[in-house]
């Protein structure tokens, strides 16, 4: 069943949708589904028949990656298959896997948006997950911005990172917004300084939309990230 988005996930998204369910294939330390039995993976027939509703912005697959390379290509086919009898919505596909968003892409569908989660620019990732490579990701999510997709980046949980580097992926993925948040479950991340984060945000800025979750606050207080910006106007 769709449910009502709450939690900490994203504040522009009203509902969750998880048609493809189970246990996650990438097997990522950190994330929060960890907590909960997933049981093997599946199509869960009974959410096809779900009524999406209209003008709601629903996050599909929130609950495990429907792009993994497991997941079987008629599974995917079928939910978007699904969705298109509710055109009036606009849906977010994310994964850690956005090669397989090139394999489904469909230029008629504006109303989805494609999103990859980009926790730092180096490859110390790769020790706490599964997930391709942070590299293949970045230029998978190039490609699908060049057929001119709507795309989305989410720095979620933020790993250190090198501030040019990673801001350099970003600008070539050309994302509509991103979402920066900071590991919320105590798993001893490798963790950037506030000063990473306040350059990081404040250069983001000058080319896309930035959402902060309440969570980073933790590792750079929101106060300093709206100082930073305020003052940055003033100079200019």
């Amino acid at each position: 069943m769709m449910n009502k988005q709450k939690g900490n996930m994203y504040p522009f998204v009203t509902h969750t949708w998880n048609p493809i369910k189970g246990e996650c294939p990438h097997y990522c330390n950190y994330c929060y589904m960890k907590q909960f039995p997933q049981g093997k993976l599946r199509l869960d027939e009974k959410a096809l028949k779900d009524n999406l509703g209209d003008y709601h912005f629903i996050f599909i697959g929130s609950s495990t990656d429907m792009f993994a390379e497991e997941i079987p290509n008629e599974w995917i086919l079928s939910v978007l298959g699904y969705i298109r009898k509710y055109p009036k919505n606009t849906y977010l596909l994310q994964s850690k896997n956005p090669k397989r968003f090139l394999d489904f892409y469909d230029e008629d569908c504006d109303n989805i948006v494609y999103g990859t989660t980009i926790e730092t620019n180096r490859e110390i990732g790769l020790k706490y997950s599964k997930a391709p490579p942070i590299l293949e990701r970045v230029m998978k999510m190039i490609q699908l911005r060049e057929h001119k997709a709507r795309v989305m980046v989410t720095i979620e949980p933020i790993f250190d990172f090198d501030v040019e580097e990673l801001i350099d992926y970003i600008r070539m993925i050309k994302p509509e917004w991103i979402n920066i948040g900071a590991d919320s479950k105590k798993n001893r991340l490798p963790e950037p300084s506030k000063e990473k984060i306040k350059e990081l945000v404040s250069s983001l800025r000058c080319f896309t939309k930035v959402e902060l979750k309440d969570n980073l606050a933790r590792l750079c207080p929101s106060e300093d990230i709206i100082a930073d910006k305020s003052k940055s106007a003033k100079d200019s």
